[in-house]
């Protein structure tokens, strides 16, 4: 059950939500690159969770990002360089977008929440007011969009068998979908031709070029073929007898609602009734006299002179069923496994048992060479729950101390054609111990930036302990490394709890039987 102690779990309103995607720390010393990431997380992560029908933390993320690029990004100090203002462009370019993405989802939440009202009041409130007041009208789930109001949650650790099969059905689905598509719409090659060479801001202003052979015209034209669409008479839809219906008009939504920028639309066409009367009878077709029915057979010996044997009552074992055969949406939704110091709530991941052991061995000849090497962990999201399905070793420079990569471009095109979010990474230290350095903790921070959930693991072959999964603390750690100026490859920081484990009882679960796979981008 959700986390909720009320009969009926409560679900979040619009303004709650809205509300909520505006906590977050802008930091402008942050790279304009990472941010740029950042809101491409948030929208493919919201699509996901609209295909799972999770209006509430779908609409968390949208908007979100709409106040990620319209108010905080045009803010940052790199946005007036040239090599910036691309990416920045190209990403604004989406807001009318996703604000048309969040007025199809403002009323489904609405009418989610009326719903839950109506049922309150149905049972009665007495029995609610001294929770209410304890809990602050909230606990933490109830206070979390992507579970408040859900009646099937469930907690990751004791359903990690669950999960794991949750995620190889969905995983499949997604790749059979994004195959057939590859072969209609030939998207695989249009890929290949954008994995370019050089840095990430190269790649940028080499997309920047697509979205400006498009530019305002294509944003224009959809725009007009929407307004035909509504504004056409003959696209209204047909009764059974060929005559013209009316769909009815979206409910009107209270005035005291939150409210955010919309795209101004045409109002279908309102005909009077005279016209309309001689348009349905000119479009109408002429009626036909039916043809009698045919007298009912009588079959003397057959055995449909009497009814079918019933079948036997069979009783599903919902346990051991097999989970490829559900359908796109899952129905479950996992629970937070664990919060940041802040209280804001940690999505599971699940790590593959196997995977440190298959990247060790990758990076073997580097260690044997006293060399660091890194890998990205890479996966995706499925009924609220974060599962790493690659290890991604881009192209790199290392030295004993440090690992470094370049040719990002190509990494960020291979998490593109297979639909991968960067969910953290791993990297070894081949002499010393397992910890996070200073130069780790500034490297993690452009990763927990893009998702609060991201890792490090570090593996320390040659020591004990020889590996661990951190994350940076929030606060302190976050705000800490965020507002560092000191300079150095290496230096103290003042915070003693800077970084902890992720590990359980952490928000990290190792899964067994997940599977993965080692992808490496180096030149052979």
């Amino acid at each position: 059950m959700a986390g909720s102690k009320f009969p009926i779990p409560k679900p979040m309103t619009v303004k709650e939500i809205s509300d909520k995607a505006t906590e977050f720390e802008f930091n402008p010393f942050i790279a304009l690159k990472y941010w740029l990431r950042t809101a491409e997380t948030l929208v493919r992560e919201a699509q996901i969770y609209e295909q799972e029908g999770n209006d509430q933390q779908a609409y968390l993320l949208l908007m979100r990002y709409a106040v990620l690029v319209t108010e905080q990004l045009p803010r940052h100090p790199q946005a007036r360089d040239p090599e910036s203002q691309a990416g920045l462009k190209a990403a604004k370019k989406t807001v009318p977008g996703i604000i048309s993405r969040l007025e199809l989802l403002k009323p489904r939440i609405n009418a989610r929440y009326a719903t839950w009202q109506t049922a309150l009041a149905k049972i009665g409130e007495a029995n609610l007011t001294t929770e209410a007041d304890e809990y602050g009208g909230r606990t933490r789930m109830d206070a979390d969009p992507a579970v408040a109001g859900k009646t099937t949650t469930l907690p990751a650790a004791e359903n990690s068998e669950l999960a794991v099969k949750l995620a190889h059905n969905e995983i499949r689905r997604r790749e059979t979908k994004r195959r057939a598509a590859r072969q209609i719409t030939g998207s695989e090659q249009e890929e290949q031709d954008r994995r370019i060479a050089g840095l990430w801001d190269d790649w940028e202003a080499a997309l920047s070029k697509r979205y400006q052979a498009q530019d305002d015209d294509e944003m224009q034209r959809q725009m007009q073929a929407s307004h035909r669409r509504l504004e056409a008479p003959y696209d209204y839809p047909k009764d059974g007898l060929g005559r013209r219906v009316r769909m009815p008009e979206p409910p009107r939504m209270p005035n005291n609602e939150f409210r955010y920028p919309s795209i101004p639309k045409s109002q279908p066409i309102t005909l009077d009734g005279n016209h309309q009367s001689q348009r349905s009878r000119s479009k109408s077709p002429a009626r036909h006299t039916l043809p009698p029915k045919p007298p009912k057979e009588r079959f003397e010996d057959s055995i449909y002179d009497r009814p079918p044997a019933r079948p036997d009552k069979t009783v599903l074992d919902t346990q051991s069923s097999d989970i490829s055969s559900l359908d796109a949406t899952p129905e479950y939704t996992f629970e937070p496994s664990a919060y940041l110091e802040n209280g804001n709530p940690l999505r599971t991941v699940f790590l593959p048992p196997a995977l440190r052991t298959q990247f060790l061995e990758v990076a073997a000849p580097n260690t044997r060479n006293n060399l660091e090497t890194c890998g990205m962990l890479c996966g995706t999201l499925v009924s609220n729950a974060l599962f790493i399905s690659h290890v991604v070793i881009p192209e790199q420079e290392s030295t004993s101390d440090t690992c470094e990569t370049i040719n990002e471009s190509a990494f960020f095109d291979y998490c593109a054609s297979e639909d991968l979010m960067v969910l953290g990474w791993i990297h070894t230290h081949p002499t010393q111990t397992c910890f996070l350095s200073s130069r780790d903790l500034h490297t993690h921070c452009g990763y927990q930036i893009m998702m609060a959930e991201s890792i490090a693991i570090v593996c320390a072959p040659s020591k004990e302990p020889s590996w661990g999964v951190f994350r940076l603390t929030d606060p302190p750690g976050m705000s800490s490394v965020l507002h560092c100026r000191k300079t150095g490859l290496f230096h103290p920081h003042d915070e003693s709890n800077i970084y902890t484990n992720a590990l359980r009882p952490g928000h990290v679960y190792e899964a067994e039987g997940l599977k993965f796979k080692v992808v490496d981008l180096r030149p052979k």
